[in-house]
Formats: C-alpha cells, sequence, structure tokens
C-alpha cells in the first residue's frame, strides 16, 4: 500500500512559519477547510467553523488540562542541574519521567527541587531511557507544583509564554497532560455555545497527551513503529452522545488527533462503550474509522505520525498537497498555528 514508509510524509517547511506564539485572539486564526473526498480546500477564519457544522453534527473534545510539567532541580549529592518533564503518573506520588541529562540518573540518585519542599528519587529506568521517580513532599501536590512548575512547551517554541493560560483550552477540566490537545485551543466560551445553539452536540472526553505523540519516527516502515500508551476516559454521557448522533444520521467530528484516538479506541465494534485504560493506537493510511466522521486539527510536523493520521482521512495525497498550499498561504503551524477542518 501506497505510503507506509515514514519518507512518504516528509515536506519542506520554512522555519519561519512555526508559530512561536498564540494569536492575539483565539478564534482569530485561519482555517483551511479540506473536502476529503475531492481534495478541494477553501480559505476561512476559524470562527467561521459555525458555517460547516450542521445541526445533528457532535463534537468531541478532549478536556485534559496540562500539567506545569517541568521542574529544574539538582542531584543532591553534586549539585549538578537537572531538568525533569513530568510524563504520566504511574501511582500516588511516582512518575514515569523525562530527565535531562539522563546518563547519569541511575537508580537511588536523589533530587531536590526549588527551596527543598520537593525532592525525588529515580527507582528505575525504563523504556526509551526514561526514568521512574518518586517524590516525596509536605502539602498539597497540585499546590507544590503550581509553584515549582513550568509549562511544557514543546521544543519548536523558543519565546516564553506570557499567559500560561494560552496553553489550555477553555474547556480544560482534568490535570495530566505533558502537552496541551492544541486544536481545542481555537475555541473560545462564546464559540462553544454559538455552536451548541446552532444544534451541535457537545461530548466531552479525556485523554492525557503524553511525549510519544509527538516522538519522531525513527522507522522507515511505518507498520514496525511502536506508540507510547497514553491514559484516557470515555464516560457513559460522552459514549451516548456520540452513539446517538451516529444513530440520527449526523457526523462524529473529533476537535484535535486525541480525540479521534480516543474514540477509536473505545469502539473497536463501532460502537463507543464507556470505559477508561491505556490506549497505544496507531493510525495510519489503510486504518478503517469506527465512529470518525471528520476532524478539526492543527498543521503538523513532518513525518510524525499525527500527520500519518490525518492521512490515513483524507488520503495522503490530499493532505500533503493541501499542507503545499498553507505553506504557500503562509499558514502558522503547529501547536500555537492555524487550523484545518477535514469534511
Amino acid at each position: 500500500m501506497d505510503g507506509l514508509k515514514t519518507s512518504d510524509y516528509d515536506f519542506a517547511l520554512p522555519a519561519e512559519l512555526i508559530a512561536q506564539d498564540p494569536p492575539a485572539e483565539r478564534s482569530s486564526s485561519r482555517l483551511l477547510v479540506l473536502d476529503k473526498e475531492t481534495g478541494q480546500t477553501a480559505h476561512h477564519r476559524f470562527r467561521q467553523i459555525t458555517d460547516f457544522l450542521r445541526p445533528g453534527d457532535c463534537l468531541v473534545l478532549n478536556n485534559t488540562r496540562v500539567i506545569p510539567a517541568r521542574l529544574f532541580g539538582v542531584k543532591a549529592d553534586t549539585g549538578a542541574g537537572v531538568e525533569v518533564l513530568l510524563l504520566k503518573r504511574r501511582a500516588a506520588d511516582l512518575w514515569e519521567t523525562l530527565v535531562k541529562p539522563g546518563k547519569k540518573a541511575r537508580p537511588g540518585t536523589k533530587l531536590i527541587f526549588g527551596d527543598g519542599r520537593l525532592s525525588g528519587e529515580v527507582t528505575d529506568v525504563v523504556e526509551e531511557g526514561n526514568r521512574l521517580i518518586r517524590f516525596a513532599y509536605t502539602g498539597i501536590w497540585e499546590e507544590i507544583l503550581g509553584s515549582l512548575g513550568e509549562m511544557p512547551l514543546p521544543p519548536y517554541i523558543t519565546h516564553k509564554l506570557a499567559d500560561k493560560n494560552r496553553y489550555q483550552t477553555v474547556y480544560a477540566r482534568y490535570e495530566g497532560s505533558a502537552a496541551a490537545p492544541t486544536a481545542g485551543l481555537h475555541f473560545t466560551q462564546p464559540l462553544l455555545e454559538t455552536i451548541a445553539k446552532k444544534g451541535v452536540g457537545l461530548a466531552y472526553v479525556t485523554l492525557h497527551v503524553g511525549l510519544g505523540t509527538f516522538r519522531p519516527v525513527k522507522v522507515e516502515d511505518v507498520k514496525e513503529h511502536h506508540m507510547h500508551t497514553e491514559w484516557y476516559e470515555v464516560t457513559a454521557e460522552a459514549a451516548e452522545r456520540i452513539n446517538e448522533t451516529k444513530r440520527r444520521g449526523g457526523r462524529v467530528i473529533c476537535v484535535g488527533t486525541t480525540s479521534c484516538r480516543t474514540i477509536e479506541s473505545a469502539a473497536p465494534e463501532g460502537i463507543v462503550r464507556p470505559q477508561r485504560g491505556d490506549t497505544d493506537i496507531f493510525i495510519y493510511p489503510g486504518y478503517r474509522f469506527r465512529v470518525l466522521d471528520g476532524l478539526i486539527t492543527n498543521f503538523h510536523l513532518p513525518q510524525s505520525t499525527l500527520l500519518m493520521l490525518v492521512s490515513a482521512l483524507a488520503g495522503r495525497e490530499h493532505v500533503l498537497s493541501a499542507y503545499a498550499e498553507a505553506v504557500r498561504y503562509r499558514y502558522r503551524f503547529f501547536s500555537f498555528g492555524d487550523a484545518m477542518f477535514i469534511c
């Protein structure tokens, strides 16, 4: 099958098109609408998304909340600086982390953060060289993390974020993500209210975004790439709203690849089931979508699993042609960039 090589998803992207700052107003970003059947495109502003939604449709949104997951500390024995990125909670005070520099962070290594209110000990080395760290503190974890941690912006964003809330969706609720579900950053509360008044349902699911979503694909054969697991939950209310939409003939439109991966993980037979757990679902061309009809998403990195997912929905040639057009029209790319609606 065409499109099963990682190099098939490469494209030229001028560095100046990588958005370094969020737009002045969330819904003022641009919107490229792509017809997944014909490949035809149209150019709009995101606030015009309502023109492309129909009564009876259902938007699925990921209500995860990004935690201030980047911690800066020192090694207790040498005083050497260390950076820790919280990836996934394994138990109450046990986290899977990415440590820089990591080679000397062996099991037994003790770390100190801030004024000593937080300490940690490396307990194990796991997949991809990630470290398990058990934290110790007095007080409330969320308050300590809020005072010591920084927002974990992607490495391609070099500007400092003036307002950390701009890296949260307006509907973010459940803390646990190491990165934002960025397609949702374009929505404002008034825009969501307008969408609901039009008769479009809103279903909220949760997937705590880990760095596995953004890790580069290091193999040329797409089928050999292994996704890291991410925790997700679909409530009974969300499942029923999505299933009812399908029964009535409405479209299920996911806001972001994380929402897409969540509902596809929860619907092995085509019916969304209320459930929670870990998913490592990897969607690439050849995948048959069980629930998804349309997708609102940002513009993704070359050769990324996210670009492969989008290509599974709209076809690789249509997607790469639309991306080339976005480059010509100077769209902004990645987390703080513009959006695409594949319908």
